[in-house]
């Protein structure tokens, strides 16, 4: 298993891994080829893909920072390969990364029916907030999130 910096070039397997994921959410804008391509423009070292040894992209983060706080968006870590460690070493990659650019925090958002990732950011040791209230505006109507099936 091969744990690197993600790129552009590897857009059309990480869109066909979170298509793959059940739940998964997908913003029709900023999960594009273009919307992917900004952020990884903006923060060009700091994402993660997983790779097995035949080539496969199996797992990814996007991270990226304001200069202040890191973000992750759109863990995900194939199925199949999930339990050997895969998403524990891609955390580790990109707070590493994060660190070298001195940011000193990390947040990230699971969706409250996502058992699967709640339980396992809690198992590494992240800590639940229950002090803040989440709120965001839709700046653009046409970037809506859909669900994978």
């Amino acid at each position: 298993m091969n744990i690197r910096v993600m790129t552009i070039e590897d857009y059309d397997e990480l869109h066909d891994l979170w298509m793959s994921i059940s739940s998964f959410g997908i913003r029709s804008i900023d999960d594009s080829r273009e919307g992917v391509g900004r952020f990884l423009k903006r923060n060009p070292t700091t994402s993660a893909v997983a790779v097995d040894d035949g080539g496969a992209l199996v797992g990814s983060i996007l991270c990226g920072h304001d200069g202040r706080t890191g973000y992750f968006y759109h863990v995900c870590v194939r199925e199949d390969y999930r339990m050997h460690g895969i998403g524990k070493a891609m955390a580790a990659f990109c707070t590493d990364a994060l660190k070298k650019e001195q940011v000193n925090k990390v947040a990230l958002i699971a969706f409250t029916n996502n058992k699967v990732g709640n339980t396992f950011w809690q198992d590494i040791g992240w800590d639940e907030r229950q002090d803040v209230n989440y709120y965001e505006l839709n700046l653009n109507r046409d970037n809506v999130t859909v669900f994978n099936q």
